[in-house]
């Protein structure tokens, strides 16, 4: 029994799926060759919902820039001007000035293009770049790429002898903490916004006629608006743990 519920969700979410998939897009990944042997594929959706996640980005930017007047600023330039004090605060809190002024760009950018794509996902017909586990990772590796840097940068041969120091003792340790970290950060966010479009699918794909209106579109409603709340929380957590683990490595604590 317990198996064929399985299946029969399964099915519900496929077609869901394909209703809603208003762009026909294939559904194997495009491959485009192989490098050094390896394959070398893109998945359609996440390829062109990064790039619409982008242009809005660059959109509202561009909105809040030219609305950004001394005497009588637009609303937008006020929620960006805001939200930029708010994240500067963050850093300040975990960095010295000086060390933390060159993040706030980044990670004010990190919080826009995570919270835009993540509520991608809640539009039926579209998909959240950050539903894709390797959009995730991608994030998290430059996170952790820019935390190895600038902690070299800051405390030099400090960094490098409190990173390899464990490793003579400790080394099965130590590398499972190098790699838990951006794993963690990467499948945390994946876990998170994947389920969220899972569940919208499920939901959706009980809407059938009048029996299934209480279980399938009121409850549709009620996950969309936590779904919203889910997008805006999980880029907030993943910024925040960004600064954390940046600030970790270049405190030394």
């Amino acid at each position: 029994m317990a198996q064929a519920a399985g299946k029969g969700a399964g099915s519900i979410i496929e077609r869901a799926g394909e209703a809603v998939d208003i762009w026909n897009f294939p559904q194997e990944p495009w491959h485009l060759g192989t490098v050094l042997g390896y394959p070398v594929d893109v998945n359609a959706p996440t390829m062109v919902f990064t790039w619409v996640t982008m242009a809005l980005v660059l959109f509202l930017a561009v909105l809040a820039a030219r609305g950004a007047d001394v005497r009588r600023p637009s609303r937008l330039a006020v929620a960006f001007e805001e939200l930029f004090e708010l994240v500067r605060s963050l850093i300040d809190e975990n960095f010295d000035r000086e060390k933390g002024r060159g993040l706030l760009a980044l990670m004010v950018t990190l919080l826009l293009f995570i919270t835009v794509a993540n509520l991608l996902g809640v539009v039926p017909a579209f998909s959240a770049p950050t539903a894709d586990h390797n959009t995730t990772f991608a994030l998290a590796g430059i996170i952790f790429v820019l935390s190895y840097v600038l902690g070299i940068r800051y405390r030099g041969g400090e960094f490098l002898r409190d990173f390899l120091k464990p490793f003579a003792f400790f080394l099965p340790v130590r590398l499972i903490e190098e790699v838990a970290r951006p794993t963690t950060l990467a499948m945390r966010l994946f876990g998170n916004i994947k389920a969220k479009e899972v569940m919208i699918l499920a939901l959706l794909g009980i809407i059938t006629g009048t029996a299934e209106i209480a279980g399938g579109f009121l409850a549709s409603v009620v996950w969309l608006g936590f779904s919203v709340f889910l997008s805006f929380i999980q880029a907030f957590i993943f910024m925040m743990l960004s600064i954390a683990y940046i600030a970790m490595a270049v405190s030394g604590e």
